[in-house]
């Protein structure tokens, strides 16, 4: 139990859609259910398939999310860090991970059962509605990426990404990172293409100064340019 005093769970959960729908007394309720758990570095949290039963903020350390396609080739959705949390579809559905993810460096997650939300939930009728609703908000968002996949060519796809990827944390949109450490292997698993074809996009970049490709970085020297790509100009 010393374990869990040692973070402020309702803090971290607290990055989650799941509890911007509740208020204060519910989000107090739930992290007084959450429990500590650790992964060492290597360690798979869960694989896609398994059965969910609960979603988790991270405390301490790094994971990947990843899921295989049809032709067994491995796709990297996303790589968190501390503050992130993961697994909520699961959490509000309860049916199988659409997505493995693994640690990659020593983990401390928070956990919160399904069971506890649902306890929460059926006594307030009200925060379901509203959850209902930032759930639609991000089923939106998930439209507008395979819309991305779909109609925008490599360039402005990788733009995209490279935008996103510097200002999720420890960045953000007003202090965005100014280099990122993603392979390309990596990078070409989140747009959906291969590492042959994001390499000979990233060349033509650095060759127009737009990127520097260093000691495996990936830095950004034209941000703007960047911005422009990303919207098809």
């Amino acid at each position: 139990m010393e374990a869990d005093r040692e973070f402020d769970k309702e803090k971290l959960l607290g990055k989650s859609f799941v509890f911007e729908a509740l208020d204060d007394q519910a989000r107090r309720e739930l992290a007084a259910f959450a429990y500590v758990k650790r992964f060492r570095s290597g360690d798979v949290i869960f694989s896609m398939g398994d059965p969910g039963q609960s979603m988790m903020a991270i405390a301490e350390g790094a994971v990947r999310v990843s899921m295989l396609t049809p032709s067994a080739r491995e796709i990297t959705l996303n790589d968190l860090q501390a503050g992130d949390v993961f697994g909520e579809i699961a959490l509000l559905d309860g049916g199988e991970r659409s997505a493995s993810v693994k640690a990659l460096t020593n983990c401390t997650l928070i956990v919160l059962e399904r069971r506890s939300l649902l306890d929460v939930l059926g006594r307030n009728p009200d925060l379901s509605i509203h959850l209902i609703e930032l759930l639609c908000q991000r089923v939106r968002r998930s439209d507008e990426r395979m819309i991305e996949i779909a109609f925008l060519d490599l360039p402005a796809r990788l733009a995209r990404l490279v935008i996103r990827l510097t200002e999720a944390a420890p960045g953000s949109p007003e202090k965005p990172l100014k280099k990122l450490s993603q392979s390309q292997s990596e990078l070409a698993g989140m747009i959906g293409n291969t590492r042959e074809n994001v390499n000979r996009c990233l060349r033509r970049w650095q060759k127009a100064e737009l990127v520097t490709l260093r000691d495996g970085w990936l830095i950004i020297d034209n941000r703007d340019a960047l911005e422009d790509l990303a919207e098809g100009e």
